[in-house]
């Protein structure tokens, strides 16, 4: 006998909203991207605009290509720390073999894929036939890929080839190629882990590879595709990222594999193996590029950023495990044909999970109220320095803050952590929330330059600070001479010494065009003194502790120097560290910058002199001329912030 099944009393409007309620509480990384974005709508005026969306798409797109990448590797239950450094390298050989060496593009694009799928095999065979546990195997391969990044480059940029260029460009002059590429990757990853045979063995070894080996699955051979993929899309990102920078940067996407990992984590993967889907590292992906965008929009402190972001990732992460559990205790209670709404435990998960994304807003309401980025005002101007891990920017920036705070303007500051696509980033929100002008100290001069058109484009002014920007018009290029400074450098070593001796000098990181300035200005002065020899050249950052390492390396070979120059203050003073009673007495260090510790050094003897760039004073002529080119009043081309060599005898001057 036929029976009539009752039409239910929800209706299609109820289902709508049980599949809705079921799609978040299922899937907590999705629920926390959509707390996310309605607190930063509702925070944020210039969140929720076309322009500023596509941003978002675009500043995910590279770490969501590396995270498809990893999320292969994560599956099968293992672990790439190497993509970011295999993504340099890639671009790196690109832009060497079309640039340097006049191979055809075409041909150097397929060196540079290349590149990446060798990388990647050389970590599957490692960690398949070597038995290497696959940290240690990538961890070597970051290691390697970096430093062939910077033997092949010297350590300086190259230009990225026109033609691969297009990739970091717009399609119709709005819709962002990387926002392509990367729903393309993603594709073809749902496609690889859902329809493949290689996609069903990454679960297979992830959940059991023991038993994967025992129902005949070749698993070293297996290993060695999924971490040949893993290679291949971190080529692929490293492609992306040089185009939109317009040239292969050596340190470019430094950390961008811890990015990756926690993407793919976040959305849903077990670090266990087994789990994961592409879905799931794509909506990973964007709420860290959401954070990032959102936080500078609503002008939180360039330190405070970074709390926020881990404590957001934690909870995001803690969502989706207590929904597992959530789950895991429903069916338990139930069995497993419990509904998804059912009573009980499942409905104490969605209110622990609903209590974790308040959390979530909560806290980034939290630090937009205490933040301290902003100087408020009515005049807006946003400001990216290249590092706030160093003292002469943090100079620069309590110099900027004062003078804002005196004309009444609202500045804005980001720290881009040495990382001239996060720069880029930066320059993509200024200019996307309205502000009235930039000012840019560059990572790197020429990465910069797109960033800087995009706001010509605005018609924003840019001021760049201490640090030239190419192939964009900035209003003015406020600076100390670096290279005068490295002269004044090398005359005042060279003076000390007596025009005798053996020396070595200390470089910053690879590739900024501060070392290069500084140095090519010490080696120039340097010259005029046949009687120096300089023994040996390493960098070491612009980093103390570094400096400490690399000068105790250095004397163990050259025991009888008698001079040292460093191209900051902080590797100076780690280097008096290393040499300790010697310091003043049998070696002169030379300095630059002139930070409050670089002068209590000289005041003490321990450094014989140190450029002073007058960081402040450079921050606040930085601001007034932001302020100038905002109201459209003419300022000069160039305004050159003094250097001089401080030593024993007029460093009260300065102090």
């Amino acid at each position: 006998m036929a029976t009539d099944t009752l039409p239910s009393k929800t209706g299609a409007g109820g289902t709508a909203k049980n599949t809705v309620r079921r799609l978040l509480l299922d899937n907590g990384a999705l629920s926390a991207l959509v707390v996310l974005l309605v607190a930063m709508s509702l925070l944020s005026g210039d969140f929720l605009t076309t322009q500023n969306l596509l941003n978002v798409g675009v500043q995910a797109a590279v770490t969501a290509i590396l995270a498809f990448g990893v999320t292969f590797v994560i599956v099968s239950a293992g672990i790439d720390l190497s993509v970011g450094s295999v993504a340099a390298l890639s671009a790196t050989v690109i832009a060497w073999a079309a640039t340097s060496e006049g191979v055809p593009v075409w041909l150097a694009v397929v060196l540079g894929l290349a590149t990446g799928l060798a990388c990647g095999f050389i970590n599957g065979a490692l960690v398949a036939y070597g038995k290497l546990p696959s940290f240690i195997a990538t961890l070597a391969m970051l290691s390697v890929a970096r430093g062939l990044s910077l033997v092949i480059s010297q350590g300086q940029p190259i230009p990225f080839p026109d033609s691969v260029s297009v990739l970091g460009d717009n399609l119709g002059g709005w819709l962002p190629v990387p926002v392509l590429v990367m729903i393309a990757m993603g594709l073809l990853t749902a496609l690889i882990l859902t329809r493949t045979y290689i996609g069903r063995s990454m679960y297979a070894i992830g959940g059991n590879e023991e038993a994967a080996r025992l129902s005949g699955l070749r698993v070293k051979k297996q290993k060695l595709v999924i971490y040949a993929l893993a290679g291949l899309f971190a080529a692929v990102a490293g492609i992306v990222l040089a185009s939109r920078l317009v040239s292969a940067q050596p340190q470019a996407a430094q950390g961008y594999e811890l990015d990756a990992i926690a993407a793919v984590v976040i959305g849903g993967a077990s670090l266990a193996g087994g789990v994961g889907k592409a879905s799931g590292t794509l909506i990973g992906a964007l709420i860290l590029a959401v954070l990032r965008n959102g936080l500078n929009l609503l002008s939180v402190s360039a330190f405070w950023q970074q709390v926020v972001i881990g404590v957001v990732i934690a909870l995001a992460v803690l969502l989706d495990t207590l929904r597992r559990k959530a789950g895991s205790g429903a069916a338990s209670a139930s069995g497993s044909s419990a509904a998804p709404g059912a009573p009980g435990s499942g409905r104490k998960g969605a209110m622990k999970a609903g209590l974790a994304l308040v959390c979530v807003a909560a806290v980034i309401a939290a630090v937009t109220f205490f933040n301290s980025g902003s100087s408020g005002g009515t005049t807006k101007v946003g400001m990216s320095l290249s590092t706030l891990n160093n003292p002469f920017f943090v100079q620069m920036k309590e110099g900027a803050q004062a003078e804002a705070k005196k004309a009444g303007i609202d500045l804005t500051v980001t720290d881009a952590q040495n990382d001239a696509a996060q720069q880029a980033n930066q320059l993509q929100n200024f200019t996307s929330s309205g502000v009235n002008s930039i000012i840019v100290n560059p990572v790197d001069s020429d990465a910069v330059g797109p960033g800087v058109s995009s706001a010509n484009k605005a018609d924003i002014p840019v001021v760049a600070a201490d640090r030239g920007v190419n192939g964009a018009n900035t209003a003015t290029l406020v600076a100390s001479d670096n290279v005068a400074g490295g002269k004044l450098a090398a005359e005042a070593l060279a003076d000390k010494l007596g025009g005798k001796g053996s020396i070595v000098v200390l470089q910053g990181t690879a590739g900024t065009s501060a070392s290069r300035e500084r140095g090519a200005g010490f080696a120039e002065g340097i010259k005029a003194y046949p009687g120096i020899k300089v023994v040996a050249t390493q960098p070491a950052d612009f980093d103390r502790t570094k400096g400490l390492d690399v000068m105790t390396n250095l004397l163990q070979s050259n025991p009888g120097i008698t001079g040292v120059f460093a191209e900051n203050d902080e590797m100076a003073l780690g280097a008096t560290k290393a040499l300790g009673s010697k310091a003043g007495t049998s070696v002169s260090v030379v300095g630059f910058d002139g930070t409050p510790d670089g002068l209590k050094a000289v005041e003490a003897g321990a450094l014989y002199a140190s450029v002073a760039q007058q960081p402040k004073e450079l921050g606040r002529i930085a601001v007034q001329n932001a302020v100038r080119a905002a109201d459209d009043e003419k300022i000069d081309g160039m305004v050159k912030v003094p250097v001089k060599v401080v030593t024993q005898k007029n460093v009260a001057d300065f102090s």
